[in-house]
């Protein structure tokens, strides 16, 4: 692999990243909460078609990227009713949004006399910066040759940072994830904090999945992410419920997804290895560094929230 390919499988791999960072630190903001989110997956999907369709609609990136905001937020109020308030199995709930929501965008893809399948986008998330210093050897194409997501999503990862350690309403947040209990007799409200950041943590996942078909493939597919949300799951673990580290976790995902494209154009041997085997390479990588984590005496120091996927019940404090 020569320096040229090097900096497009790295400039590849900031793309294919960003909207697992969303993503990702969404689900951290959730699962600090206590609150166990399966649904992922669904609520990308329908922040996808959301936004693309407001998108396809009015022209307007802004728009759409609201859309997919509001569209993630109000989906996740589905989990967040049953696993806070109904109190069931957060696996359960979970497993069904993301049935409900893989449907769900599939049919509003399809629906209507004007379906969105094979559609264009109308308009696209282009690098903010052409020419000049992007230009620049190396630095340009790494720092300044990127879409206005990409560090939309930088400064995500680190505001959620700063939220959720340096904040009376992070240590809030903190205190529910790990003794609900005593949080409560502390006087914070554990129902309306788990709600909140249940709807935050999906707005995010709203804007992930969105980018997908306004900015990496314009234009409308079924399933325009993949398993992007369940490979978001297993990254919380990989950053180990810290949102920083959500970047690093994110971007190594996107070199593995990227890899496999590079290895194809280096000829012999790599070019005879079936594209099938090639695709399996960023799942393999994701699952040893999870293993790898949360073997042996790593596990206790992952900092998993205690009272993860553990219902709370006001009368048992």
């Amino acid at each position: 692999m020569n320096d040229s390919q090097l900096i497009l499988t790295i400039v590849a791999a900031i793309g294919l990243g960003t909207p697992l960072i969303f993503a990702t630190v969404g689900e951290i903001i959730t699962e600090r909460a206590g609150i166990l989110n399966l649904g992922v997956q669904g609520t990308m999907l329908v922040g996808a078609v959301t936004g693309f369709w407001a998108t396809f609609q009015t022209g307007s990136l802004t728009l759409g990227i609201l859309a997919s905001l509001l569209a993630g937020a109000a989906f996740s109020v589905i989990h967040a009713f049953a696993s806070i308030t109904l109190r069931v199995s957060q696996i359960v709930s979970g497993l069904a949004l993301t049935i409900f929501g893989t449907g769900l965008a599939s049919f509003l893809g399809k629906a209507g006399s004007d379906p969105l399948v094979g559609e264009p986008a109308r308009d696209q998330f282009d690098a903010i910066i052409s020419g000049g210093i992007a230009d620049w050897p190396v630095v340009g194409p790494l720092i300044f040759g990127h879409d206005i997501l990409v560090y939309v999503a930088w400064i995500a990862a680190g505001a959620a940072s700063y939220y959720l350690f340096r904040t009376r309403m992070g240590l809030s947040l903190r205190a529910v994830g790990e003794d609900p209990a005593s949080a409560e007799s502390a006087g914070v409200n554990v129902a309306w904090v788990r709600y909140v950041h249940v709807m935050a943590g999906g707005a995010l996942a709203g804007l992930g999945g969105a980018y997908y078909p306004l900015a990496l493939v314009p234009t409308w597919q079924d399933n325009p992410i993949g398993a992007a949300g369940w490979i978001a799951i297993a990254l919380v673990i990989l950053a180990s419920w810290r949102p920083w580290r959500a970047l690093f976790a994110a971007y190594l995902f996107g070199a593995a997804a990227r890899i496999q494209f590079t290895l194809q154009t280096l000829g012999e041997p790599w070019s005879s290895i079936p594209a099938t085997i090639l695709a399996m390479i960023p799942f393999v990588l994701a699952i040893i560094a999870m293993i790898a984590l949360t073997s042996g005496k790593r596990a206790r120091f992952l900092g998993a929230p205690a009272a993860l996927g553990i219902p709370y019940f006001r009368e048992q404090r």
